[in-house]
Parts: structure tokens; C-alpha cells; sequence
């Protein structure tokens, strides 16, 4: 029996500014408990709040990005709940007027069954609000009792809540994926899930296809793309099995338990009313007038998708490769330093080796791409030997290698070193290619029968004869000529 899975996610992403949304109070990671903790942040009686004005701009720039509506006129209300690392008893949010309505972001999901091709899916915003965050509390070394950290009270927040439009775990990451990227892309959030400076909570239902909604639970505070697709598809199944047997699904808040692969439930599921909103009175409403929104846009950079599209039209690149690029605002700036210095010609080729070779050797090492030992000037003195064939795709990687370990300060400098420039010149392969023909008379005899892989083998022996160096596409056409093929 078929059922149909729906998923909304709401994402708070840290802002990043140097002091708290409503104290002077820094917001830099790691400090010791309760050290970067005001009176205004521990709620002292007779302080007020003051509205951080970077937190407001930070808010315009993500409205902007996802073509949403920017309120002219919003206000900040308290959602009132007692925990012990709220010390106000309540949290300075927003309800009915939030700053950013709307908009959306494109994602790219796949490959698809079947088409090999990713395909792309817009999820709708419902809003984007700011609000400060809670203190911490900590279990562990305590004798059983739990420690309270009001270091994080009061960072500036913004909470991004999707539309109910994801039909699958896999959209769910494509998606909190593409929001943290856009986020660092134009600089409101570092995106450092490990200090909780991006998390996810997952809202997830499942329903017969053409039926209402159903009951939701929604999995609170997954910091990790993988622990997100591990909550959410676990709880997909347990709620299908729940049904199936008989059973309703009650609204709830759960936890997912990385070590067991579970989610399991922490409370019933708290609507609006049980947080009795009201306006807070010791904040003005926040007006934003058209003037600051020109200013903060002429601030933004180019947004990946005009980027990705430019990539398209200029560069000549596919979709999925000016995707690839323009994943990160540091790999598309890495990619157009490379394509500056080799020209428009080799956009291709560069765009290969940023996604291959670099991006390989930056997994593999746990890197960034700002953190890449072969700088992108390097990088294009590599592509540019490549393009007028002073040496080959494989003795390239060979290069790239040198670079990357430090062994010289340019392509032209490591190829002079090791002696790996190409051999081209048409007398000397040929001479090559009679001696290979001459040693390897059975694999000449196979080709003429028809057999393609002895050519192959032939092509191998003449490459081995010159170590690598000889131009590979030079070598095909003459063995090709001397067999009379």
C-alpha cells in the first residue's frame, strides 16, 4: 500500500555578528561558561534590550537571496516556556509579523531514476524570523547533576521554516544543503554545524496520496546531513509501521539518537497558543525602509543561481557542472581565477580539474577549498600546459601531484625539474612505434583479425617505451597509419 511521505524543515542559523542580538555580550565560540554571559543576557531586573542592528541587515540579505517579501513594519513578541537555560522564562522572537515572508530556493535532487540527471525542485518559504537563542545545558561531569552555559543566550538567531514541500529524506538534505551554502554564500552564518551554528529540526508526516495532512512530529536539533537522513527515514518507517498496525500518530517532539538510529519522544508537540505570544513592550516595532534594503542589496554579492546561469552562457559549461561550481562562493571564485589567467577557451577543461582532482584531494584531506595547496594560478599554469600539449592528461596529474606536496612553485618549473615534457615530435614516436611493432608481431596479427584491444595493447606498449611522454592523441594516428588502419 502506498503512502506518501511530507517533510517541512525549520533551520536556525546563527548570524554573524560580533555581539548578541540584544546585548553588547560577544558571540565567539568556545569561551568558558557563563563568561560571555551580560546582565542583560541572564535577565537582571531593570535591564532592557537593545535590537542589534547587523542581526536586522543580516536578516534583509537572506530575504533578498530567496526572492521573499522584506516587512516594512515587524515586531518582536515573547514565547514564554520555562527551561532551565531560559533565564528570562520566555524567548524574544517572532509571531505574527515576522521580517522575511515567502520565497524559496531551487534544489537539485538526483541523479533521477532512470535519466541519470539531477532534477530541480523549488521548496517554498513560509517565513524567516529573528530571534535570540536559548543557554545550554550540560550533563556531563557533573555527578549527575546538570550544568547550565547562558553563552549562547541571546545569539542572534535566524529561524527559516519551509513550506510541508519535501517528499523525501533525500530533498530534506538537498535542501538543508542548499540553504547552508546560500547562508555562508553571502555571509550571514558560518555554517559550523559542530558549534551548533546550523541546525535542523524535521517535520514529518505521512499520508495516503490525496489525503489531508497527517499528524507530524517534528525531530529537534539534527546538526548533520547524515544524522538528518538516518532521523528522518527512521521516523518515516515507525510511523507507517504505527499505522499499519492500528495505531494513531500523536503530535510530539522527538530526539534521534545517533548511536541507535532511532528517534524517540521528548514531549508532546506544543502549539502557538500553549506559548502564549504576546508583543514584547520593552521593543519598538522594527521598521525597514526601502532605502535600507537598496543598501543592504547593493551589498550582496552574485547569488549562486545568476552565477550558476552566468557560468552557463559565458563559459559554455553544462548545468551540472556550473552546479558544481557554484556549490560554494569559494570554489566559483577558486573556478574564475583559473579560467582569468587560461581564458574562456580552456573553461572546460578547468572546470574538470577544479571537480576532479582538486575536489578529490580536498576530500580526501578534509580541506577547504581556501585551504588548497595549489593555489589557482597554479592550478591554470597546469591547464595551460595541457592546452598546447607540452604535457599530457597523465603526465598533468603527475604535476598536480608536485604541486600539491610543494615541490615547485609553478607547473613550468616542475615539469623543467622532472623532465616531463611531452614528446611531439613526429620522427621520434615514429621510431617508437616501428620498434613496438617489431617486438609485439602477435598483437599486430590479432588487430588485423579484427581484434580492437590489441591496438589498445599496442597504444599501451608505445607509451611505456617513452614513459608517459609521448602525445597519446600523436601516437593513435600513427599506429593507426603504420597498420593501415
Amino acid at each position: 500500500m502506498q503512502w506518501e511521505v511530507v517533510i517541512g524543515l525549520e533551520t536556525h542559523a546563527q548570524l554573524r555578528t560580533q555581539s548578541k542580538i540584544f546585548s553588547g555580550a560577544a558571540t565567539a565560540f568556545g569561551a568558558e561558561p557563563n563568561a560571555q554571559a551580560c546582565a542583560v543576557d541572564i535577565a537582571l531586573p531593570g535591564v532592557l534590550p537593545v535590537l542589534n542592528r547587523e542581526a536586522v541587515v543580516c536578516a534583509i540579505k537572506f530575504g533578498l537571496s530567496v526572492g521573499a517579501e522584506i516587512a516594512p513594519r515587524s515586531i518582536f513578541a515573547r514565547k514564554n516556556y520555562f527551561y532551565p537555560d531560559l533565564p528570562k522564562g520566555y524567548q524574544i522572537s517572532q509571531f505574527e509579523i515576522p521580517v522575511v515572508s515567502g520565497g524559496g530556493l531551487t534544489i537539485r535532487v538526483g541523479p533521477s531514476t532512470g535519466s541519470g540527471q539531477a532534477e530541480e525542485k523549488f521548496v517554498h518559504l513560509t517565513r524567516a524570523h529573528l530571534e535570540e537563542d536559548a543557554g545550554k545545558s550540560l550533563h556531563e561531569d557533573f555527578h549527575g547533576k546538570t550544568g547550565i552555559d547562558l553563552n549562547r543566550a541571546g545569539t542572534p538567531l535566524l529561524e527559516i521554516v519551509t513550506e510541508p514541500d519535501m517528499r523525501s529524506a533525500i530533498e530534506a538534505v538537498a535542501y538543508a544543503k542548499a540553504l547552508h551554502a546560500l547562508v555562508q554564500w553571502i555571509g550571514i552564518c558560518d555554517g559550523n554545524m559542530q558549534e551548533g551554528s546550523f541546525r535542523c529540526d524535521a517535520n514529518v508526516s505521512v499520508r495516503r496520496p490525496g489525503a489531508p495532512l497527517g499528524t507530524r512530529r517534528e525531530i529537534k536539533n539534527l546538526n548533520s546531513f547524515r544524522f538528518l537522513e538516518q532521523a528522518i527515514n527512521y521516523e518515516i518507517q515507525w510511523q507507517i509501521n504505527e499505522i499499519e498496525e492500528g495505531r494513531r500518530i500523536q503530535q510530539a517532539t522527538v530526539l534521534f539518537d545517533p548511536d541507535t538510529g532511532e528517534t524517540r519522544s521528548m514531549r508532546s508537540k506544543e502549539d502557538a497558543q500553549d506559548y502564549r505570544y504576546f508583543p514584547d513592550p520593552d521593543l519598538l516595532p522594527l521598521e525597514i525602509t526601502p532605502e535600507w534594503v537598496t543598501e543592504v542589496k547593493s551589498g550582496l554579492p552574485e547569488l549562486p543561481q545568476a552565477m550558476k546561469a552566468r557560468f552557463e552562457a559565458d563559459y559554455g559549461l553544462s548545468a551540472y557542472d556550473a552546479a558544481g561550481l557554484t556549490a560554494s562562493l569559494d570554489t566559483a571564485r577558486y573556478y574564475e581565477a583559473v579560467v582569468a589567467v587560461v581564458g574562456k577557451i580552456s573553461a572546460k577543461p578547468a572546470a574538470n580539474w577544479v571537480m576532479g582532482e582538486v575536489a578529490a584531494r580536498l576530500n580526501k584531506e578534509g580541506l577547504d577549498i581556501g585551504a588548497s595547496p595549489v593555489s589557482a594560478t597554479q592550478l591554470a599554469g597546469v591547464v595551460l600546459r595541457i592546452a598546447d600539449n607540452t604535457i599530457s592528461n597523465k603526465i598533468a596529474k603527475d604535476v598536480f601531484e608536485a604541486l600539491w606536496n610543494r615541490e615547485g612553485a609553478d607547473a613550468d618549473v616542475i615539469i623543467e625539474a622532472k623532465g616531463l615534457k611531452q614528446i611531439t615530435d613526429t620522427g621520434a614516436i615514429e621510431a617508437i612505434i616501428d620498434e613496438v611493432l617489431t617486438a609485439n608481431q602477435k598483437s599486430v596479427e590479432e588487430f588485423r583479425a579484427g581484434k580492437e584491444k590489441a591496438f589498445n595493447a599496442l597504444v599501451g606498449q608505445a607509451m611505456k617505451a617513452t614513459k608517459g611522454k609521448a602525445n597519446p592523441q600523436q601516437v593513435n594516428d600513427l599506429l593507426r597509419k603504420k597498420l593501415g588502419a
